[in-house]
């Protein structure tokens, strides 16, 4: 069984559909449809999970990689904001950077003049 639960985004309002039970899901008072009202904003519940993705972020950026991708799943738990999803058993980041090992990264940008 499932729950529906409804968060304040923007000018408007966002449903979402979680594990009945879930972590940090209380039941406060459902609306006619049987919808849960949270009674706060989206952009509020995920900014309890940007210092783990900022974080993840700065250590990676330091191996100076050409490009580098950071996937993580992310739970939305009603009360208690938002939280890293697990993907098996335990709460995950899936990291991917590429280098080219033609070029050789210093840290420091050199200007090129083109005339």
């Amino acid at each position: 069984m499932t729950d529906v639960l409804r968060y304040e985004v923007g000018a408007g309002t966002v449903l979402v559909e979680v594990e009945d039970g879930s972590f940090g899901v209380d039941h406060p008072g459902r609306n006619e449809q049987g919808i849960l009202d949270v009674g706060r904003r989206l952009e509020d519940a995920l900014a309890s999970v940007r210092p783990a993705a900022t974080a993840a972020l700065d250590s990676m950026q330091e191996l100076a990689p050409e490009t580098l991708e950071i996937e993580f799943g992310i739970k939305l738990a009603g009360d208690a904001g938002a939280l890293v999803a697990k993907s098996t058993a335990e709460g995950h980041f899936i990291v991917r950077m590429t280098w080219n090992p033609a070029v050789q990264h210093t840290g420091h940008e050199t200007p090129v003049d083109v005339h």
